[in-house]
């Protein structure tokens, strides 16, 4: 797994797109503060750049970050959540540009795999993680589900879990308002 982290982390780095696996579904992955490798997510995803991505953190003390305010329930909802839990805050800051909502927002989960939490720690900024498959194309339940093409179109694929046949789901998703309302996009 160190040598997959190391070399994932070069190509972060560099501005490539890695193929990893994540606490939920296998994950397109760039450095979320570059421009440049954001937009080739979405150039290898087929999907208009207006529909916003998820972003990887390993801890939630980082989302002051990248969140303007962070209500106070986000917090508790992280702790308490049983299963991966992906929140839409207000306000996102220090990611790049294309990366935020029309609305300013961003999405963010706190992840706790293994290997996507190793790696986020070790490239110390957000991550983004998005579905491995073309926009409209069913998610990858596990890594033999994911297209040639996607795979084609990466920079580096992540060895560790491949042989893991079982099926993930993706993220339940929230949003939450400034005075702490909640909005349930995905269960």
């Amino acid at each position: 797994m160190n040598n997959d982290i190391k070399k994932a982390f070069d190509v972060l780095v560099a501005g490539g797109l890695i193929l990893y696996p994540t606490d939920t579904i296998w994950g397109i992955g760039c450095d979320a503060t570059n421009e440049e490798a954001v937009k080739k997510v979405y150039e290898l995803k087929k999907r208009v750049d207006s529909k916003a991505l998820i972003t990887l953190l390993d801890n939630s003390v980082k989302l002051d970050y990248y969140i303007q305010d962070v209500p106070d329930i986000a917090l508790d909802l992280i702790e308490l959540s049983d299963k991966p839990l992906t929140i839409i805050y207000d306000n996102a800051r220090n990611v790049a540009t294309n990366l935020v909502a029309e609305d300013g927002s961003l999405a963010i989960r706190i992840t706790k795999e293994k290997f996507s939490y190793e790696l986020c720690k070790r490239f110390r900024k957000a991550l983004v993680s998005t579905s491995a498959n073309i926009s409209g194309e069913p998610a990858p339940a596990n890594f033999d589900e994911i297209s040639e093409e996607i795979k084609n179109g990466v920079d580096y694929i992540v060895k560790y879990r491949q042989d893991d046949l079982s099926k993930a789901k993706a993220s339940s998703i929230i949003k939450l308002g400034k005075n702490g309302e909640v909005k349930i996009i995905r269960e």
